[in-house]
């Protein structure tokens, strides 16, 4: 007798026990949540089939209510990973969180997060429309479609600058987007260079610098696109001696590597960006390829960077590719699908 006593009231111990566990609220749960990281944690409620998920970036945590306390089930963690908790369930229309629930969930977000920031990836993208302000570029007065029209390189990179960020931007709401102008101005060629150099970035982030012109030639027969990219025999400093106290040897070899590295990314952007322009235009527009050569915003940004040449204004054909909403659409889309196409690879 006294045994069966003994084992009824070790019983309703735990039973009180856990039912004093504590629970959190959907709105402490969030909170518990976001707190770990600025990214801050939503939540989607379906209740007609009583399953919810949380979100935070692109990760997320899916789970089915249970009718009663303390029933256990499954939280899926980005479609990999299973947690078998005590499950959220309903109490008087109020969606309670057990704490093991919480905990678990907010320990696979913060290491899904941690790893994320461990992670290379591209932060900014400058893009730099060519001249501006008094300086023109290149320019022709053409007779397109029976109209003496004025072809002038500046506006044609600035329209094409301008529509290139708001795609990206839809893109990538988590990176930077930035132009070194917006309007008809003439940034200096060094400032140009400064705006891309002063973004400030971690060890695993990085930014790249897309330059767009047009061409001009007193052969009117020559049209096409271009991408170019610094030579690989130039040499530049890179490294911030104020950021660190390594030995002049060692600071030159490092230096020679990151230079590479650079170079490197520079004609991967570049073939890529190429290879989006191909698969658009096919052989309807002669691509001159990928060429290299010093030109001073490529050689100052320290940073993968490229020159695209979208065209010869001089060339009837290639006027009107890049005078016309249609032409110039086009176009972007080759320079846009080029850009995601790298950042793809480069981010995995």
């Amino acid at each position: 007798m006294k045994k069966a006593l003994k084992i009824i009231f070790l019983f309703c111990f735990l039973l009180l026990a856990f039912h004093s566990l504590p629970a959190l609220t959907l709105d402490e749960t969030l909170d518990t949540l976001s707190a770990i990281s600025d990214n801050k944690a939503q939540f989607r409620w379906d209740p007609l089939l009583r399953d919810g998920v949380f979100n935070m970036g692109d990760h997320y945590g899916v789970f089915s209510t249970t009718a009663k306390e303390g029933e256990t089930g499954f939280l899926v963690f980005d479609n990999r990973e299973l947690f078998n908790v005590p499950m959220p369930y309903n109490d008087n229309g109020k969606l309670i969180f057990p704490e093991n629930f919480v905990v678990t969930l907010k320990n696979a977000f913060s290491k899904s997060l941690e790893n994320d920031s461990s992670r290379f990836r591209i932060t900014t993208i400058v893009i730099d429309p060519g001249h501006g302000g008094r300086d023109s570029g290149a320019a022709r007065n053409m007779v397109l479609n029976g109209k003496t029209v004025q072809v002038v390189e500046k506006d044609i990179v600035l329209k094409a600058g301008l529509i290139l960020r708001d795609m990206l931007n839809r893109t990538y709401p988590d990176k930077r987007i930035m132009m070194t102008r917006d309007s008809d101005v003439f940034p200096s060629l060094e400032q140009r260079a400064d705006m891309a150099n002063a973004v400030s970035v971690k060890d695993n982030e990085a930014v790249i610098f897309i330059s767009i012109h047009a061409n001009a030639s007193v052969n009117s027969n020559a049209r096409g696109y271009e991408v170019w990219h610094i030579n690989s025999g130039y040499r530049r400093t890179l490294l911030d001696k104020s950021k660190h106290n390594y030995s002049a040897d060692i600071t030159a070899i490092l230096n020679a590597m990151l230079e590479e590295e650079y170079t490197t990314e520079s004609i991967l952007l570049a073939d890529s960006i190429l290879l989006g322009l191909g698969q658009e235009f096919g052989k309807s527009v002669p691509s001159r390829g990928r060429k290299a050569n010093d030109w001073f915003v490529v050689r100052n940004s320290r940073m993968p960077a490229v020159l695209v040449e979208l065209g010869f204004v001089s060339n009837p054909q290639d006027a009107v590719l890049m005078t016309s909403d249609e032409g110039l659409q086009r176009l972007i889309d080759s320079l846009y699908n080029g850009i995601t196409n790298f950042i793809g690879i480069f981010e995995r």
